[in-house]
């Protein structure tokens, strides 16, 4: 299984809907929607309602990922919106079993995010519960960064943890995705691809999206 999702973190918001048809155009698979508090990162992007827009855009699943303080309060609110996936943080969740039950109960697919200082390892108790195991490829906050080198790494451990705990979640990455680490990214074991400004930055939105589900096609 090999999953495109583009970030709309770099798309341009005042033209939403068309930025979605070109990606889905470009083989899109899911949209990928980035939340910033501006505390948990030093940003702030959007809330519920822009993911609401982005649903009423497209037929794709929408993918929405939860850099926010205390994000059991506004997961509803998310899933309301039409978030098909939502995944939360291991570094912020006090109670990470009843958080990933609770958004599996109000209709949605949850996962866990992992920032790469955190070690793999740590979600072993968790794995066979959740939906999605996203891990950053980049420290969290900002697009257009650069590729950790040693995420290729994480991305095996997470393929082997999965087999020695007979979970059956799906391995996503998301930070400096484009046509020079997406490759590598595939073969260690990555299957959901966050990919923003190597999409939406580039001259041609929808060659661009065509290129990266190529590659990991």
């Amino acid at each position: 299984m090999a999953i495109l999702a583009p970030s709309i973190l770099s798309a341009d918001l005042s033209n939403l809907s068309q930025q979605i048809r070109l990606v889905e155009m470009g083989g899109a698979d899911w949209i990928h929607c980035d939340i910033m508090d501006g505390h948990f990162v030093p940003n702030i992007t959007f809330g519920p309602i822009l993911v609401e827009a982005v649903k009423k855009s497209t037929h794709l699943s929408v993918d929405v990922h939860l850099m926010i303080e205390n994000p059991d309060k506004f997961i509803p609110d998310f899933i309301k919106a039409g978030a098909d996936y939502v995944s939360v943080h291991f570094e912020e969740v006090k109670h990470l079993n009843r958080t990933i039950n609770y958004i599996k109960a109000l209709g949605a697919k949850a996962g866990v995010v992992v920032n790469p200082s955190t070690p793999i390892h740590f979600i072993k108790d968790i794995a066979e519960y959740i939906d999605l195991l996203l891990i950053m490829t980049v420290n969290p906050g900002f697009g257009g960064q650069s590729f950790i080198p040693n995420s290729n790494r994480r991305i095996k451990e997470a393929v082997e943890l999965r087999k020695n705990m007979n979970a059956k979640y799906l391995i996503e990455i998301d930070g400096g995705i484009s046509n020079k680490t997406i490759v590598d990214a595939r073969n260690a074991g990555a299957e959901v691809f966050v990919a923003g400004s190597s999409i939406f930055h580039s001259e041609n939105i929808t060659a661009s999206a065509i290129e990266l589900k190529n590659l990991i096609s």
